[in-house]
């Protein structure tokens, strides 16, 4: 297996990499197929986690084991030492057990939790601030008092709207008694009666006043009592704020980053020129960012890596135990183009074209609009980086008709397109998709056998923030999210399946697919949600919609081709 386990690094036994080529180039972080060396470092890692025994971590992978469930991505780094040794780095993300310090683990790039550290010092103050918020808030007084103001402020309110409903009571008989005496009586007796009743009316509101003037005086003393705690609870919250965005910038400057020619950008220096221009929350502490700053810190020099998940998928993402993921955008993208700068990579995927030479076919046209089946890896519209797309082609094909786009299709999926050729039919069919009356099919493969036979799915979907184009589950914050679904075709390994979107979510099938709370079975060759293939096999085979002109409903169905 391995030798000298008790480092940093682990080094590869000759004998297991013997006639494996190294890598030529640094692996591209965000997309790509695990070198061999780190396949076998990976395997080897997860042999040694198998082995732990005593750490206390519920990764979610034994029934029994107590602590709240969270797995980890792990990461290793190919590396070779100044005497041309080749090994590996292995590292997590956050903490594990709570602790930064494992044996076999790199250490983190700043670690917070060394005793006698800033942060653990000021930590301790914050707790302080929050107990004595918690004392405060949990003070017989202070309770009693906040009752107090709310029984007081609803009863205020209940007696003002029954005088209120009185005085209204008491105007009207005035008035009534105003009419039935005005043609009875002398004008003098008429005038003397007036006063009198003038005078019930100011008796009413000076009695109105009273009240109020009572209730105002209840209230504000009781505010007042109140104000005493409610003001030492404000300025202890204030207090904590500033402290904890002082720490917070603090802690962005501990974490100083390195690259091959020994040049440090903090995180807050990184970030400042983001979208956000600060940090998001557990940011620098990745596995990659962790390897290349222990690689370049030691003389290592930093050859291929690879991270994968272990354990239970959190609720929200799709992470299958094992499995290897890309770095994410949001946290590590900017950090490790410092860190990589000098460094020759892969070459980034997201710039070459892959649906070049892929035909696009128009399958029916007519003067309002066209229908094309798009084949995979061919973009709906222009992207920031790569221009072709259905659109950009559709544009020179019309020759001078603008296409104007209706609906999208993920670059990976293939299938049905209507393009809309006049305002008119834009409008009318981008209506029919909001009301949801299209009638959509899609054909899947998924990557493993489904025992039932038909069902739907509702699980709300939003974007993630901090790794773009990829989607969370969210009940609290996403949208909804339809879908039904049908068994047609089941192999030994897979099944085949069309699903009926009632909702147009971005990677709506794609997660409903793979989620655990959906079918729990990615769609083959989707390398977001599930394991990279040949392709996404994924097809929009059925498009049913009114025509905007005749009125007659527009049937159109193509083939698969997975």
């Amino acid at each position: 297996m391995s030798r000298n386990t008790s480092e940093r690094i682990t080094y590869f036994n000759e004998e297991t990499i013997t006639g494996i080529s190294l890598p030529e180039r640094f692996t591209f972080p965000f997309l790509y197929e695990p070198h061999p060396l780190t396949k076998i470092a990976a395997e080897e890692l997860q042999q040694y986690l198998e082995s732990l025994t005593d750490l206390d971590h519920n990764f979610g992978l034994k029934e029994d084991q107590e602590g709240l469930v969270i797995g980890k991505m792990f990461g290793v780094l190919i590396v070779q030492d100044d005497e041309g040794k080749l090994g590996y780095l292995s590292a997590f993300s956050g903490k594990l057990a709570d602790s930064n310090d494992h044996p076999k683990f790199v250490p983190p790039v700043f670690d917070m939790l060394l005793e006698d550290s800033f942060f653990l010092k000021e930590q301790y103050i914050l707790n302080s601030i929050n107990d004595e918020v918690k004392t405060i808030e949990a003070d017989q007084q202070y309770l009693s008092l906040k009752a107090d103001l709310e029984s007081f402020t609803l009863q205020a309110a209940k007696e003002t709207e029954t005088f209120k409903k009185q005085l209204k009571i008491n105007k009207a008989y005035r008035k009534d008694l105003r009419e039935r005496r005005k043609n009875v009586i002398s004008e003098e007796d008429y005038n003397r009666f007036d006063a009198y009743l003038i005078r019930f009316s100011h008796y009413d509101n000076h009695q109105f006043r009273l009240l109020t003037e009572k209730w105002k005086l209840k209230l504000e003393e009781v505010q007042q009592k109140l104000s005493i705690y409610q003001d030492r609870i404000e300025t202890l919250k204030k207090d904590r704020k500033e402290k904890s965005a002082a720490l917070q910038l603090q802690l962005f400057e501990q974490y100083s980053f390195l690259n091959k020619d020994g040049k440090t950008k903090s995180l807050q220096s990184i970030f400042g020129n983001t979208v956000f221009g600060k940090p998001p929350a557990g940011a620098g502490e990745c596995a990659t960012p962790k390897l290349l700053q222990y690689a370049f810190l030691h003389g290592y020099k930093p050859l291929a890596m690879a991270e994968f998940w272990w354990g239970s998928p959190p609720k929200s993402e799709i992470r299958q135990h094992k499995q290897f993921y890309p770095a994410c955008n949001g946290k590590c993208k900017p950090i490790l183009e410092h860190m990589l700068e000098g460094i020759e990579t892969d070459e980034n995927p997201f710039l070459i074209n892959i649906g070049e030479g892929k035909e696009l076919k128009i399958i029916y046209e007519d003067d309002s609009f066209v229908v094309v089946n798009k084949p995979d890896d061919l973009l709906s519209v222009p992207g920031i980086l790569i221009n072709d797309s259905v659109y950009t082609r559709l544009k020179y094909i019309l020759n001078g008709i603008e296409p104007l786009i209706i609906h999208r299709l993920d670059q990976a999926t293939s299938g049905l397109l209507v393009v809309a050729k006049t305002k008119d039919a834009h409008k009318d069919i981008q209506k029919q998709f909001l009301k949801r009356t299209v009638n959509k099919r899609y054909s899947a493969v998924l990557a493993k056998v489904i025992a039932e036979d038909s069902g739907e799915i509702k699980l709300p979907l939003r974007g993630d923030l901090d790794n773009r184009p990829r989607q969370l589950v969210c009940f609290d914050f996403g949208k909804k999210a339809h879908t039904t679904w049908k068994a047609i075709e089941r192999t030994e390994t897979t099944t085949k399946v069309h699903f009926w979107p009632h909702t147009g979510r971005t990677h709506q099938l794609r997660m409903h697919a793979a989620h655990e709370l959906g079918l729990n079975a990615p769609i083959v060759g989707d390398d977001l949600y599930g394991t990279a293939a040949n392709r996404l096999h994924l097809h929009a085979a059925y498009l049913e919609f009114v025509h905007p002109v005749t009125g007659k409903t527009m049937t159109f169905e193509a083939m698969e081709e997975f």
